[in-house]
């Protein structure tokens, strides 16, 4: 093959460091970006932390608020031309970037928390597993070492539920043959375990597991009694909710039945849950909205992150720095320092942005609830905010929005829709707390099927077919309807 060089023009898009690092930041949780701008300040030295005693202009000049959600699109652009006019002169663009603003904004206020009341609230607490809580019970039991080595093989073979994940016979089988482990021994040393707190735990199944926290109550009276008989005799009955056979066959009044499995229900399915092992995860909420005077305001969390800025001290330093080697990286850092200013400010801007947006187009849900909800998709506000929408599913991926009616995902007020017989739309997650209430005001003993609830639903206008019904219920956990049926 003949070698030759040729000459190509062509365009394509690059992506600077700086671009780079903006994406990065917007795509951050609170949490990850806080670790973030801790490193960075481990590293950079011409970046600190804004002290709490700064002067209030200054904190002001430095904040982003969005007062009052606009009524307009003219109201937003007047907005932005305000922003506009305090753009830093000395950071060179090299990109056209049309979703960033480049006004250097120092994000975060002083935490209403003392330190020592942070570390207290926060702190990295070591926790304990169900394992380490149920062996430090078998420690302090009196076993014999050929029954500690039994305990122990069961006590790890218990699921997080708090479950024996293993039969008897496989428990047998990981023995050696020569200790000759017969499965009474460790029947005997099961039924010893079971004893052991949290009640319930160890159970073969949740029959037993139920059973095993009714006689750890110790109470003697009719009723734990007879509950106790209803889960050894006829936990069958009981689980297809076949309430007449039970009363039929345990000769009792319905009035009975009804109390005694108000008795099993206060009853935990899931012993081990009460021994967790997992860290507890915090939410810090990144914008909070909230209603003065009639208007929903929308504003960035001031203690979502620190306030941070440019270390004068260092930065006056390029000037009295003759060694080049050094000048050069005084520069660099303050280049770098400067252009994640800029970066923190884009992520603040365009997630206020958007929020602003959010709450714009689902006024009726905060003021209403879920039943209010619009149908909204990430093109609306992308259309809304002139933006692309991947850069929306980054902004909404993992932010949080507080409200008066709690804390809700970005991502939470997006939801597809369902026409209506109007010619109307109604979104999926009104439908879901439509469906929600009506299952909460059924009759307990002729519970609605899916069915009938997408009858009552098209009887208001909406259009949803069973399966549709059967789908939204399922993804709210509800049981369907045989599994729903209790005495009135």
């Amino acid at each position: 093959m003949k070698q030759g060089l040729q000459l190509r023009l062509g365009q394509h898009l690059t992506m600077t460091p700086q671009l780079q690092q903006a994406i990065k930041l917007l795509q951050l949780s609170t949490l990850e970006l806080q670790q973030e701008i801790q490193d960075v300040l481990d590293s950079n030295l011409m970046l600190e932390v804004a002290e709490d005693n700064e002067d209030e202009s200054a904190r002001s000049s430095s904040e982003i608020r969005q007062d009052d959600v606009p009524d307009n699109q003219e109201a937003s652009q007047e907005q932005d031309a305000m922003q506009t006019e305090n753009l830093p002169e000395e950071l060179p663009v090299d990109s056209n970037w049309d979703d960033v603003y480049d006004n250097i904004q120092t994000s975060s206020g002083s935490s209403a928390l003392t330190d020592e009341d942070r570390d207290y609230e926060i702190g990295d607490r070591n926790t304990e597993s169900l394992q380490d809580h149920l062996h430090w019970q078998m420690q302090m039991s009196n076993f014999s070492d050929r029954d500690l080595l039994i305990a122990e093989t069961i006590i790890d073979s218990i699921n997080e539920d708090g479950f024996l994940g293993s039969t008897t016979d496989e428990l047998q089988a990981e023995f050696p043959e020569d200790m000759e482990i017969e499965q009474d021994e460790i029947i005997a040393v099961l039924h010893r375990i079971q004893t052991f707190d949290p009640p319930g735990v160890a159970a073969r199944d949740l029959r037993e597991s139920l059973i095993l926290q009714l006689r750890q109550l110790n109470d003697e009276s009719w009723m734990h009694k007879t509950a106790q008989t209803l889960l050894e005799q006829h936990f069958d009955l009981l689980a297809n909710r076949d309430f007449a056979q039970i009363m039929r066959k345990m000769k009792i009044d319905e009035e009975s039945l009804k109390e005694i499995i108000d008795i099993i229900q206060a009853l935990n399915p899931r012993p081990g849950s009460q021994i967790s092992s997992s860290k507890p995860e915090y939410i810090v909420p990144d914008v909070i909205v909230r209603k003065v005077k009639g208007k929903w305001k929308v504003e960035l969390n001031p203690d979502a992150a620190p306030r941070l800025r440019i270390n004068a001290q260092y930065a006056n330093l390029i000037k009295d720095v003759k060694n080049r080697a050094d000048n050069d990286y005084l520069k660099n850092h303050l280049q770098e320092a400067r252009w994640f200013l800029k970066s923190l400010t884009s992520r603040n801007e365009t997630l206020l942005k958007v929020a602003t947006a959010i709450v714009e187009r689902q006024r009726a849900f905060l003021e209403y609830g879920e039943e209010a909800m619009k149908a909204l998709v990430l093109h609306d506000i992308a259309e809304a905010v002139d933006m692309h929408e991947s850069t929306i599913s980054r902004v909404t991926t993992r932010k949080y929005m507080h409200t008066p009616r709690g804390i809700f995902e970005l991502k939470y007020f997006f939801s597809s829709h369902v026409s209506t017989s109007d010619g109307g739309e109604c979104s999926a997650t009104a439908i879901r707390a439509l469906i929600k209430k009506l299952i909460a005001d059924e009759n307990p003993g002729k519970p609605l099927s899916d069915s009938k609830i997408a009858s009552v639903l098209s009887e208001q206008g909406i259009n949803v077919a069973r399966r549709t019904v059967a789908k939204y219920r399922e993804a709210m956990a509800i049981p369907p309807s045989n599994e729903r049926k209790r005495l009135a």
